[in-house]
């Protein structure tokens, strides 16, 4: 039988206690908005335009085939 018991896990806030927000400077918020934007960019960019023949790396790097199945899951036409 274990020695740890319910009351010994971490509290959990209070259901009525108000949410404190987090102040986040805005230089810090600027720069996670452009590197989201940029990684949203280059995901969509590898599943959904490149061609393979096309490809930024070129023949060698089969980035098309490796996310051919995702392409079409999401809609994409590849053909």
């Amino acid at each position: 039988m274990s020695s740890l018991s319910a009351s010994a896990a971490t509290p959990t806030p209070e259901a009525d206690a108000p949410a404190v927000p987090v102040a986040v400077p805005n230089a810090r918020a600027a720069l996670l908005l452009i590197g989201t934007a940029v990684l949203a960019l280059a995901v969509y960019y590898f599943i959904g335009v490149d061609q393979g023949a096309t490809s930024v790396f070129g023949n060698d790097m089969h980035v098309h085939e490796f996310v051919h199945d995702a392409r079409h899951f999401l809609g994409f036409p590849c053909h």
